[in-house]
């Protein structure tokens, strides 16, 4: 794979090992020593968008409108219009519609998602538009792993692939572990309680300097017992001011609260950029 040359070049492979996908990016050189991760201000949705130190760019999730465009072109060069994976956790709106001009507007070379059904023009949208991009697809389980240069993600959660026809997509909403170095950041879509159970029941490694919190700060999520198993330094909840929902719930604040947990909140500061050389995290 190839993309303007005199900036970056490196060679893409996919590996099939064991439960699940492996992905694996080499690269020739890289021209940073620090991973980035940008939480977007996106209103009441999730959008975090990913740069290796060897530029390898991954978006997880797109929010609720074609705002993550208006970003990515921040975060992006402007003649840089492929991306190497997007990540959809679950279809819902508020993750799902902001893909849709993603797939417009970029070439995506791998997608990752549940192959859970929904509802919607939008749900319908992602469909066709799966089909014109011709990415890679890969449906989400655990153990599968995605290795970027000497950064690697692995699929925490659905534990197995999701029924079609669920009534609540986040019962299978992707939790995901990215590790770089020595530091580590959780993301966890809208994953219930139920979930955060299965992964500690899983015997996962789950330890990881940043929790993506969960579902906007719902109580639906981020039980004291996930907690002490992450043992996250910062917490970011992604989460439109004013919501209707009441989000972030007071029951998480307090959890995050006494586990000595740094919040950070895109409602208040806007984009959350947090970055990591392999030691430190640095935000």
């Amino acid at each position: 794979m190839e993309r303007n040359t005199s900036i970056k070049y490196y060679l893409f492979a996919i590996l099939i090992l064991g439960l699940g996908n492996i992905f694996v990016w080499q690269f020739v050189w890289g021209l940073d020593s620090q991973l980035r991760a940008v939480f977007f201000d996106i209103g009441q949705g999730d959008s975090i968008f990913i740069e290796t130190p060897q530029k390898h760019q991954i978006l997880i999730d797109g929010g609720p409108s074609n705002k993550v465009a208006e970003k990515l072109g921040k975060e992006m060069p402007f003649w840089d219009k492929t991306i190497d994976l997007v990540i959809l956790t679950h279809p819902d709106y508020d993750h799902q519609r902001g893909l849709l001009d993603v797939l417009d507007n970029y070439k995506v070379n791998n997608i990752i998602w549940t192959g859970e059904l929904s509802e919607g023009k939008t749900f319908e949208s992602w469909l066709l538009k799966l089909q014109k991009e011709g990415a890679k697809i890969s449906l989400a389980k655990a153990g599968a792993k995605v290795i970027a240069g000497n950064s690697r993600i692995d699929i925490l959660y659905p534990l197995e692939l999701p029924k079609k026809d669920s009534k609540n997509n986040n019962d299978s909403s992707i939790v995901a572990r990215m590790v770089f170095g020595q530091t580590a950041f959780i993301f966890t879509g809208d994953a219930n309680r139920e979930a955060e159970q299965a992964i500690i029941a899983n015997n996962e490694s789950i330890e990881s300097n940043v929790l993506k919190v969960s579902h906007h700060g719902s109580r639906s999520a981020s039980s004291p017992g996930f907690l002490a198993n992450v043992k996250p330094s910062i917490a970011v909840i992604s989460v439109g001011a004013n919501n209707s929902y009441g989000h972030p719930h007071q029951e998480v604040l307090s959890n995050l609260s006494e586990s000595a947990i740094k919040v950070l909140r895109t409602d208040q500061m806007g984009d959350i950029k947090i970055f990591s050389d392999g030691q430190n995290i640095i935000y």
